[in-house]
């Protein structure tokens, strides 16, 4: 699945932004909801979506897509939300990270918090919890999968960072990129205004416009 240059360059920039200011040029459509980071935080997950829908509390898929990640890749997994058994832990997130993943994110819960903790390969997910995963399947990889309530496409863009997790298609990135990085800039104009004591908010601004 890997991508040329144009789609790393995409990538790479995106990781300099905030999830809020993509969130806020996607039309605020569904996002992934309650997915956080288990790992060390030290900065923006950003790659393309391997997907994984697997069976509620079931990881064989998982170790599938395994054998099929390439450098750069997100692991996005549709567990269906189910909390009540981990699908994956410090084991198969270190053979993800080994493989060149970009990280993972699961739409259920993960063990061995504490050593995922310590570790900067971003890991998002529900939950953790000590319980282990069935192995039986069934599953499937490269479909769309929904995580978070947040459908996701194989190849879609994926970016997460401390407040949670956003995708969207590369098709139309370019535009949203330069969306992105025009709101960027005027909130960093807000914040200089603010620090310069000289900040009027929104009230303040329309009321002087209508005179």
């Amino acid at each position: 699945m890997a991508g040329g240059p144009r789609e790393s360059e995409l990538i790479d920039a995106f990781r300099a932004f905030a999830t809020p200011l993509i969130s806020d040029n996607l039309g605020r459509v569904p996002g992934a909801v309650g997915l956080r980071p288990f790992h060390k935080v030290s900065g923006a997950m950003a790659g393309r979506a391997l997907t994984v829908r697997t069976r509620p509390g079931d990881n064989q898929f998982i170790h599938r897509a395994l054998d099929l990640v390439q450098p750069g890749d997100v692991i996005v997994v549709d567990g269906g939300g189910y909390e009540g058994r981990a699908l994956v832990g410090e084991i198969m997130t270190s053979v993800a990270a080994s493989r060149g993943a970009a990280g993972i994110v699961i739409d259920g819960a993960i063990r061995d918090a504490g050593a995922i903790g310590r570790n900067p390969f971003p890991c998002f997910a529900r939950s953790a919890i000590h319980l282990g995963p069935y192995k039986d399947g069934p599953g499937a990889i490269n479909v769309p999968v929904s995580v978070g309530g947040m459908v996701v496409g194989p190849g879609d863009i994926v970016v997460g960072d401390e407040d949670g997790v956003v995708a969207f298609p590369l098709d139309g990135a370019a535009t949203l990129l330069a969306a992105v990085k025009a709101q960027d800039a005027r909130e960093a104009e807000i914040l200089q205004s603010i620090r310069e004591n000289r900040y009027q908010g929104a009230y303040v601004r329309a009321a002087a416009s209508s005179h």
